[in-house]
């Protein structure tokens, strides 16, 4: 036995392992091995044998050597590759082996190539035109030759899918046979004055079809802070019309703020221009008669309404309608700042001139079942194919829509054209690229959302990102991006290196610092409530960003009127719409290339700490509120702290981590790419509050539902409700933190 044991001692060295705890700042537990074989030296023992002689041991060495040689040289010569080897070490006999390793081409490289393919910008206006021919709202037989149209376009582009997703919707649309109508009534309800709705196809979708009789209050542009100074300035608006002029914010907002405060019902007048706009009033998302799911053609659901439809009727009113109702209002006289361009004094109401007269507003809309087409072509992409860069623009249009889907439509086609024509020279994008044209837009995304609700459920594993094309030009002058604060850096980056539409040789960048000391305040604003883009980021948790041209001193008065066409859109910046659609095309294409071939996405993770920590010091203000009720933000200031430390320790372990491998590059990119994600608050209901994100969002959970809670008076504060508040924020913030620290068992490590 003490032989068997030697013989084995001297056939086996023996290793030595010793395992060491890391305690730099980041806690990684390194693994060190320390292998020390045996020195076994083998002699003939007494007794063995004859000893061989040292001549015989050269032979035989160079013998031995000589056959090893000899075997590697057959092996190499007579080898053939494996073609039917799975990455992982699996026989796959259907899937062979590729062996081209991806182009790498630089950031030069890509801009030079993109600069190549891009059409110039008369062939990109050329597209608007041939858009913004003719009305071609959804439903239309127009709309419907249209996505026809980019779906054989983007064949002819040779995308590697192309497809159309179809649902079936029921929509609100004016009453032929009884239209909607507005008068001025006495005291036993006989028509007075008729004001006239000068073209009875504008309407607001989604009104509450009722008629609805009162006084008549003057609201600014219907904000939550105009209904507050109205308050301040002892002026009930309960059981009351209100009247309020376009802009700032969308109209299914203004009409939420004027049912919130007790009005019966809204007419909105154009703040620049003379017809009246279009605009639906649903504050909500996708279709309101299946909120939270898809209107798929195979599903049915229980019919319940969205809680985003309003309760009361809204009209779209002309300029001098308003004129004429404005003047016969009593009561205070409207301030200076709240007066529309060239109105005259006017009182804000509730009470007419005349104390017998009141407002009668009926709205007649019926609704009707449509089909949307949302046509899809998509670029695979090279080493991430699983993760999408979706590109979208509104096609429909109640009216021509030059601005409001002409642009956008024919940018996308243009972006399809350019990125496949790198494709097929040599560019490789890591992601797979979607391009979509959306339908039902002007029912508030509808499209967009539908196609949103029907995979909510792996949307944040697959969508990386969305860039809206909506209205991206409605001036020449200033250069605004709507965005998620993850796309701050990627914003500067890309507005440094296109020209100014109005400066050649100056970039966006440069302009818009020279033009203005505040100049970051007024590129980069938060998302509009009334887009895609919304949608995207506060309903399924993925960052996007929108961007457009806008005037300096007027917004465009054509957008949603029947006035939206090239000429007007060309005409308002003095025929330079070829070069400011030019400049789109060139932010959208070099935002699209850095978003699908970057290896680590173009995303700062770390922007929301600067966000919070903002949002952290208004609640400070409120702090001697809480101690009177035993409660504190300690645990928000906590779960904040958390979060920093999170990106922090992500940004670090990017630094020191190998970016030649893959699976560390994916990895941290699934990390990024759902922050978003980590923000929707995970105990509210997507179908009670679809707008789930906390710091965006709608809802009891959101932090904008908290400061509004704090703000009023102590008797008014609900405990319980304030309770119930912070929690769902906190510990929302909290799940943000902890999902982006990293692994389970790191996370109380990390904390």
């Amino acid at each position: 036995m003490e032989s068997v044991r030697k013989i084995f001692n001297a056939a086996m060295p023996s290793q030595s392992y010793s395992i060491y705890r890391g305690v730099e700042e980041e806690d990684e537990a390194e693994l060190h091995i320390d292998e020390t074989p045996h020195v076994v030296q083998r002699t003939n023992p007494k007794g063995s044998g004859c000893p061989i002689s040292p001549q015989y041991q050269k032979f035989i060495f160079i013998i031995c050597v000589a056959m090893i040689v000899a075997f590697i040289l057959g092996f190499v010569v007579t080898r053939h590759p494996c073609t039917s080897c799975d990455p992982i070490g699996d026989y796959a006999p259907d899937e062979p082996f590729d062996q081209d390793e991806p182009i790498r081409m630089d950031w030069a490289e890509l801009k030079d190539l993109f600069t190549k393919y891009l059409s110039d910008g008369q062939e990109i206006t050329e597209k608007i035109r041939k858009f913004s021919a003719s009305s071609h709202p959804l439903g239309s037989k127009q709309n419907d030759d249209l996505a026809s149209i980019i779906l054989q376009t983007f064949k002819e582009y040779n995308l590697d899918q192309t497809f159309v997703e179809s649902h079936f919707v029921e929509l609100p649309f004016p009453n032929r046979s009884q239209r909607n109508n507005l008068n001025i009534v006495d005291s036993s309800n006989t028509s007075v004055k008729q004001i006239p709705i000068e073209d009875e196809d504008v309407y607001c979708p989604y009104s509450a079809i009722r008629r609805v009789k009162g006084g008549l209050v003057y609201v600014n542009y219907g904000r939550q802070e105009d209904f507050k100074d109205l308050t301040a300035w002892k002026i009930n608006v309960s059981g009351a019309l209100v009247i309020l002029r376009a802009g700032k914010i969308s109209f299914a907002e203004k009409v939420y703020n004027a049912q919130g405060a007790g009005a019966i019902g809204v007419l909105i007048f154009p703040e620049y221009g003379e017809k009246p706009v279009y605009g639906h009033v649903h504050f909500g998302t996708g279709d309101p008669n299946t909120p939270g799911f898809p209107s798929f053609n195979h599903t049915q659901f229980p019919s319940f309404r969205s809680s985003g439809l309003p309760d009361i009727p809204a009209q779209p009113i002309s300029l001098t309608a308003a004129k004429t109702l404005l003047q016969r209002l009593a009561g205070p006289f409207a301030s200076e700042s709240w007066r529309a361009a060239d109105f005259p004094s006017h009182g804000l109401g509730p009470a007419l001139s005349d104390r017998d007269h009141q407002v009668q507003l009926e709205v007649t809309n019926i609704r009707q079942s449509k089909e949307l087409h949302n046509v899809f072509g998509t670029i695979t992409g090279r080493v991430e194919p699983e993760h999408y860069i979706v590109v979208g623009a509104q096609r429909d249009s109640w009216g021509p829509g030059a601005a409001k889907s002409g642009v956008g439509t024919a940018t996308l086609l243009e972006l399809a054209r350019t990125m496949s024509m790198m494709v097929h020279n040599g560019f490789q994008p890591r992601r797979t690229i979607i391009f979509v044209s959306w339908d039902g837009g002007d029912f508030g995304s509808i499209g967009a959302t539908e196609w949103l609700e029907g995979y909510l459920s792996m949307l944040h594993l697959k969508a990386a990102t969305y860039m809206s094309l909506d209205t991206p030009v409605l001036g020449d002058d200033n250069f605004i991006a709507k965005a998620s604060p993850l796309f701050n850096n990627l914003i500067d980056t890309i507005i440094k290196q296109v020209d100014h539409p109005l400066q050649s040789k100056q970039s966006i960048y440069d302009y818009m610092k020279v033009k203005s000391t505040n100049w970051r305040s007024e590129v980069m604003a938060p998302l509009r409530k009334d887009s895609s883009a919304f949608a995207f980021t506060a309903f399924a948790g993925v960052p996007a960003l929108e961007f457009s041209f806008v005037e300096n001193l007027k917004p465009y008065k054509f957008l949603d009127t029947k006035d939206d066409t090239y000429q007007n859109l060309n005409s308002i910046m003095n025929n330079r719409l070829p070069s400011v659609a030019l400049s789109v095309a060139q932010v959208a294409g070099l935002a699209l290339i850095k978003l699908s071939h970057d290896h680590i996405l173009p995303l700062d993770y770390t922007a929301y700490n600067e966000v919070l920590l903002k949002h952290l010091v208004n609640l400070q203000t409120y702090q001697d509120k809480l101690k009177t009720r035993g409660l504190t933000f300690e645990w928000l200031y906590s779960a904040r702290g958390d979060y920093n430390r999170a990106t922090q320790r992500l940004r670090k372990a990017i630094t020191h981590s190998d970016l030649h491998n893959e699976k560390v590059i994916q990895f941290f990119n699934v990390r990024i790419m759902r922050v978003e994600f980590y923000f929707l608050s995970q105990y509210v209901s997507a179908i009670d509050f679809p707008y789930r994100h906390i710091l965006l969002g709608r809802g009891e959970h959101t932090l904008e539902a908290l400061m509004e809670h704090l703000t009023e008076d102590q008797e008014d504060i609900d405990d319980s409700r304030l309770r119930k508040q912070i929690a769902l924020f906190t510990w929302t913030l909290e799940g943000a933190a902890n999902a982006l620290s990293g692994e389970v068992w790191e996370v109380q490590r990390s904390f």
